[in-house]
Formats: C-alpha cells, structure tokens, sequence
C-alpha cells in the first residue's frame, strides 16, 4: 500500500484534527485548544497587569486588562464549541444504546477531585499568611450586602437546580424549565453581584491584589468566580437543550455532571466566605 493513498471515508480511519468544523463528525477537535489559548491570555494579562502598575511601571497599565479581557473571550468561544461540537451537533443521530452515563459521570467526579486539590492549594496559602501578624492593614470591610445577596443567590441555585432535575424525571418539562430557568438567572445575578463587589473594592477601597491579604482574597474569590462563570455557560447550554426537547428522564447525563460541578461550586463558596469573609472579619474583634 502506497504512503500517498487516500483513506476512503467509512473504513475505520479517523480524520484528522479539525475535520468536525463545522460538520461535528469526528472526536478531534480543534476546541480545546482554543480553550487553552484563552487561559493562557488570562494568566499571560494577570502578569502584565502586575508589570504595568508598578511604581516604575515598563509597559502601558491598559495592556493587562486588554489581554485578560481577550483571553477570557477566548475562552469562552472554545467551551461554547467544545460543548456545541460534543453535545449538540449530532444528538438526534445518536440512540440511547450508546451513552456511557457513568464513565460521562465518573469523569466529572475525577475532575472535581482535581479541582478539590485546586482550592485547597489557594487555602493553605491563606493559612500561610494567618500564621503572620493579623489583622494585615490592608484589610477591607467584606460583610456587605453585596455578599449576602450573593451567597443567597448561589444556595438558592442549588435548590433549584436539585427541583429542576426531579421535574425532569418527573416528565414535568414546564416546571423543569422554570426552575432551570432560574437557576441560570441566580448564577448570572452572582456574576455581576462579584463584579460589583471587585469594583467597590478596588475603585472605592483601594483594595488591590498586590496586598499580602489581597493575594490570596482575590486569588480565592477569582478562581471561584471562573467556575461560576464557567458553571453558568453549563447551566445555559442545559437550558438551550432543554427548549429543543434534548433532556429527558432517559437524557439526564449532561444535567447529572453539570448538577455535580454546580453543587461542588456552592460548596466551596460556603469554605470561602466562612473562612476569608467571615473569618477575616470576626478575627478583627
């Protein structure tokens, strides 16, 4: 057989990287290497932000915001179609015989094992610095309404997301999607309430990432709020799907793996504020 025959459609061959845009066909996809273009812009303007805000600073302040901001569009145009190409370019093609509910869902608990040792990194570092002298001056007022709104947001999501997956079961699809509905709307409300939050501290306080304590609150709170961020564009693609007849009681693993990134994203806002919100505060006393 020559090197330079062409392989014919259907004999078992895989195409290559990149044949599935924009057909869908093949499991090679270029998507999450954008997806990884986009985190690499979001450290890559982090740095620069540094280097342009220093007291002798060598590039413009504006480029590390540009850069950060780009590399989180970036970002987000690799997950849409990283999820567009695997979940919903070729559903109806494909029968209920061949779903692998568990390895989908064993998957995602592998994933947030690793996203556990994520975290628990960020905190240890903030026990770090507790072990210093405490209070640090820097330390800005954190119990604001801002916060309370927020954690009440993100646990009520939890519940409506838990009700919105038993109406599914439960073949109720209006009352799924009202709830799922919300859901979304309570995930958007805590993006822009930290948003807000960022901006009242920053602008109004002073408070920077460049203060000890800073480091490790917006280090925390920031990584936190990628996931939110990331967990809503989930939680929008379930909804997209949910309007197309696309889940079920029989198609529920895509709405079983967001619902377990969901929960473990609460989780780990209830660690946060007890531990930097509250903790910090209370310790001030």
């Amino acid at each position: 057989m020559g090197t330079n025959e062409a392989v014919e459609p259907g004999d078992g061959q895989e195409p290559p990287a990149g044949a599935d845009v924009p057909a869908g066909r093949s499991e090679a996809t270029w998507w999450p290497v954008v997806c990884a273009l986009g985190v690499v812009g979001l450290y890559l303007g982090a740095g620069l932000y540094f280097f342009g805000n220093g007291d002798v600073a060598p590039i413009p302040g504006i480029y590390g915001p540009v850069v950060f901001l780009s590399g989180a569009a970036v970002f987000l145009v690799g997950l849409f179609g990283w999820l567009y190409h695997a979940f919903l370019i070729d559903f109806w093609t494909r029968g209920l015989a061949e779903r692998a509910p568990r390895a989908l869902r064993g998957g995602m608990v592998l994933f947030l094992i690793s996203d556990i040792a994520t975290f628990s990194a960020g905190f240890i570092y903030y026990l770090f610095i507790r072990a210093g002298g405490w209070p640090p001056s820097e330390l800005p007022g954190l119990l604001s309404p801002v916060l309370f709104v927020n954690t009440v947001a993100l646990l009520a999501s939890s519940v409506t997301l838990h009700s919105a997956h038993s109406a599914l079961e439960d073949g109720n699809r209006r009352r799924f999607l009202s709830l799922l509905g919300a859901t979304l709307a309570l995930g958007v409300l805590f993006v822009f309430g930290q948003i807000y939050e960022y901006y009242d501290l920053i602008v109004k306080e002073g408070f920077t990432i460049s203060s000890t304590f800073g480091s490790a609150f917006y280090g925390l709170t920031g990584l936190h709020g990628l996931h939110v961020v990331s967990g809503t564009i989930l939680l929008g693609v379930l909804f997209a799907r949910g309007l197309l007849g696309q889940l079920s009681g029989e198609r529920d693993t895509s709405m079983v793996t967001v619902s377990f990134y969901w929960h473990f994203v609460d989780l780990v806002w209830v660690f946060i504020v007890t531990l930097l919100y509250v903790g910090a505060s209370v310790s001030l006393a």
